[in-house]
């Protein structure tokens, strides 16, 4: 399916042939057992949400709006959505008691994403770099996060336009800090990019695109699924509040596995940055965000949840994909081979 999008959208074979092969693979495509881990469909859907985002190279920015490839869309997200709320609704219901689609109060949401949240005891993927990751398993994992960091903040941007008031203005506060505070040296993005390069990597937008395995993708999928359907702005917001409320330490812990390896600043600066705003950001994010968007949209709680929970089911299965193969002593990439460092 992805191969017969790519041959349609640089023009390789006449529109009507290749919108046809392309349909006719996403059928097939659909009736996969677990969409959130099949290649085919992340690579697929991430190459159709390109087109919103920065375009992809040789393509004719008119294949944003063309209403047969939104209809493939439509089709791929309709079986990703339901996967992943299938994972989600196991995840709330232990947690609160309560089927995820029971409409909770503010209060019991802020309590839910505290609990979903809270820091564990139990050695995860941030303390295996802070304390053994080599440095090729950090490149491993900068060419991993370098889908989404790339492009840091634009899926969740996408929801600006669909909120109103103290909730719009929330989220405004914490973009304006994600794109740098008006200084373009230090949008979060570039900050991202100097950090693949002090590791020898190359920071070109998408460059590690087919070494990135499905579920990593799917991550990424999930933000720009909510960001693009105003029907999802609940999700798009406890999205970000879950993002920002589990950043601080990781990224401490990842400045800590940097400077054991002998990086500098140059290295560590974008999660050293992270330390300081993202302990400001998910007080604003669950409070001036989250709690005032239910407040005024009291509708909107359970989508809140669901999002949060996406964030956290979505990390929680990218995280043990890396650290089981790495453990094993594999590389995490779809191509099982080492990220070429460049002699820069």
């Amino acid at each position: 399916m992805s191969a017969s999008l790519i041959e349609l959208l640089t023009g390789r074979v006449e529109a009507q042939t290749g919108l046809l092969a392309v349909r006719e693979h996403a059928a097939e495509a659909v009736t996969v057992a677990d969409p959130v881990h099949a290649e085919d469909v992340q690579l697929a859907l991430t190459l159709l949400y390109e087109l919103h985002y920065r375009g992809v190279e040789g393509v004719d920015d008119r294949w944003e709006w063309d209403p047969d490839l939104l209809g493939v869309r439509a089709g791929l997200e309709e079986v990703f959505e339901r996967a992943v709320r299938e994972r989600v609704h196991t995840m709330l219901t232990e947690f609160t008691g309560a089927a995820p689609e029971t409409r909770p109060t503010g209060e019991q949401v802020a309590q839910t994403l505290l609990a979903l949240t809270a820091p564990t005891s139990a050695p995860g993927l941030s303390t295996y770099l802070a304390r053994q990751a080599t440095a090729d398993q950090y490149r491993e994992l900068l060419v991993t996060r370098s889908i989404y960091h790339l492009k840091e903040a634009d899926p969740h941007t996408f929801a600006l336009p669909r909120l109103t008031g103290a909730p719009k203005a929330a989220m405004v506060e914490v973009q304006s800090d994600e794109y740098g505070g008006g200084r373009p040296d230090w949008i979060h993005a570039d900050l991202f990019a100097r950090t693949m390069r002090a590791l020898g990597l190359d920071a070109r937008y998408g460059h590690y695109l087919d070494q990135v395995p499905a579920v990593i993708l799917a991550g990424v999928n999930a933000m720009s699924l909510f960001g693009l359907h105003r029907r999802l702005r609940g999700a798009v917001a406890g999205h970000l509040a879950a993002f920002e409320m589990t950043s601080t330490t990781p990224n401490r812990r990842y400045a800590q596995g940097l400077r054991r390896l002998g990086f500098g600043e140059a290295a560590t600066l974008y999660f050293d940055e992270h330390v300081e705003a993202d302990a400001v950001h998910e007080q604003i994010a669950l409070r001036e965000l989250v709690g005032a968007l239910i407040e005024q949209q009291p509708e909107l709680a359970a989508d809140v949840l669901f999002g949060a929970a996406t964030a956290l089911v979505l990390d929680e299965e990218a995280s043990g994909h890396l650290l089981s193969n790495w453990k094993a002593g594999r590389s995490a990439l779809r191509e099982q081979a080492r990220v070429k460092v460049s002699a820069a």
